[in-house]
């Protein structure tokens, strides 16, 4: 019995070690070394300070700002500590009604009929890429509202398109915060 308690302690003492601090030191270190930018929260720094991730969206809500996805972290949406989806199922009558509302809400900032079709990224998601139909769709507002245009914005909007991941999966994307703070360097 003895002999029995001492080896179930020292394998529950070994195990402890091997698994609970040298295996996530060992990930940690390579995940340091190999994904330093993204190990560490993909920061884009402007000025010397940190004003956002490009892993996280962001709320953009002025006219001359691409905005994002609709986000459902945290009490306002857009938290960075609480990301995460709203975990309501397809059928939810909240889920379908919440989708309605963004739906027209959408139409209205940028200046859609009643029955334009909306790209579904500008209504459900959490990411911080748009597709690129929803940007082209935003481009006109954010130029009408920046006095620039059409033109420009969306060779911003091209510039900041990022490829298919693999080349084959999901859909070009463009990253809101990327495409924004260009539009910001431009004037």
């Amino acid at each position: 019995m003895r002999r029995q308690l001492l080896t179930g302690l020292t394998m529950t003492v070994a195990m402890t070690v091997l698994l609970g601090l040298a295996y996530p030191l060992v990930v940690t270190g390579i995940g340091q070394v190999v994904f330093h930018q993204r190990a560490n929260g993909s920061l884009v720094r402007q000025g010397g300070r940190v004003i956002g991730s490009s892993l996280l969206a962001q709320d953009f809500t002025q006219a001359k700002y691409f905005q994002p996805r609709p986000s459902a972290a945290g009490k306002d949406g857009y938290d960075p500590t609480a990301s995460g989806g709203s975990n309501l199922g397809p059928s939810n009558p909240a889920l379908l009604k919440l989708v309605a509302d963004r739906v027209a809400a959408y139409r209205k900032t940028n200046g859609l009929a009643a029955d334009a079709p909306v790209p579904v990224d500008a209504v459900t998601g959490l990411d911080p890429q748009i597709s690129v139909a929803n940007a082209a769709i935003q481009a006109r507002r954010v130029a009408l509202a920046r006095r620039v245009p059409l033109d420009r914005v969306l060779a911003l909007v091209r510039a900041h398109t990022e490829n298919r991941p693999l080349g084959v999966l999901g859909e070009k994307v463009v990253n809101v915060l990327a495409v924004n703070l260009a539009l910001d360097r431009q004037g």
